[in-house]
């Protein structure tokens, strides 16, 4: 309060004296007179002790500087913080990351997964797919009481009643004059991979690994595997993956050709997939494969 009575009355003196008049000629006024008389006495009781008479002469100014300060801190506050927000805007400008594509190739790189090796930024967890999954048509599963099992049939047939009907069926003579059945097995897959294939780490394009439910990282990882592992007597294991070494596809196609049913226009990946494992686990899909060796238990879903 008596900074503000202070400040008032300056103020009112800073305005007597732009108009002329000056404060001596004040004291002829009694208000004046006891304004000031007032103001000695309070000046006096302060004058008791040094630290008072600082705090009473300094008051109004520390204050003042104490408001400026609080604008001042506040205003670099606010400039900082627009600067980084500034510096925000422009990072999210210069990679493109108010686009999908260029979200998706800093997350991907953030994760250290190739761009071109993933369909998808962000899967989506397991447990809600289905929730969101629309209603498919199943009405062509409605004929379907059994799975049909041939053999020697030609591409006509297959491709007329099977190739894009949806109906399953199990073509027991589809491995013909194949040597795969006698050949491929765990170390036959684990002797083909030199030390530096890309397969090992799959760390290349083609080069995709699928663990499953396992808690492999890669290729390299599994053929490590101990040997009472892979004769089924540890924990169970389902692995995949896509051959992208040459050299070994050259390996793998010495065993194994072209299905002899399949229609001389479908068409076929020049990347070979692998799939293998003990019982327990298994591919939450497949539309079509081939069984080496084994025993494999399917159910059976719509296409879509």
């Amino acid at each position: 309060m008596m900074c503000e009575a202070r400040q008032r009355v300056d103020a009112l003196l800073a305005i007597l004296a732009k108009r002329g008049i000056d404060a001596a000629s004040l004291a002829h006024l009694p208000a004046y007179r006891k304004l000031l008389k007032k103001r000695s006495t309070l000046v006096d009781e302060n004058d008791n002790s040094e630290d008072k008479k600082r705090k009473t002469r300094d008051k109004c100014g520390v204050d003042s500087d104490n408001v400026v300060n609080k604008y001042n801190t506040r205003g670099t506050w606010y400039a900082v913080l627009m600067g980084i927000l500034a510096l925000f805007l422009g990072a999210i400008y210069q990679y493109d990351l108010h686009t999908q594509h260029g979200f998706t190739k800093m997350w991907l790189r953030w994760e250290n997964v190739d761009l071109y090796a993933e369909q998808c930024t962000i899967d989506m967890p397991a447990a809600v797919q289905d929730v969101f999954r629309p209603p498919v048509e199943c009405e062509m599963c409605r004929q379907v009481s059994h799975v049909e099992r041939v053999s020697t049939i030609t591409p006509q047939y297959f491709e007329q009643r099977y190739a894009y009907s949806g109906r399953p069926v199990v073509i027991t003579d589809g491995q013909r004059n194949w040597t795969a059945p006698s050949t491929f097995s765990f170390d036959f897959f684990k002797s083909i991979y030199a030390d530096d294939s890309p397969v090992l780490e799959n760390f290349e394009r083609d080069c995709q690994f699928f663990p499953y439910q396992t808690e492999f990282r890669n290729l390299r990882h599994v053929f490590n595997m101990t040997h009472e592992r892979v004769e089924m007597r540890g924990d169970p294991w389902y692995i995949g993956w896509s051959n992208c070494d040459s050299t070994a596809a050259n390996i793998l196609r010495g065993h194994y050709h072209r299905p002899y049913f399949l229609p001389h226009a479908a068409e076929s990946s020049k990347t070979d997939w692998i799939f293998m494992g003990t019982p327990g686990y298994g591919a939450h899909m497949h539309l079509f494969w081939t069984r080496i060796f084994g025993t494999t238990r399917l159910l059976l879903s719509h296409k879509n």
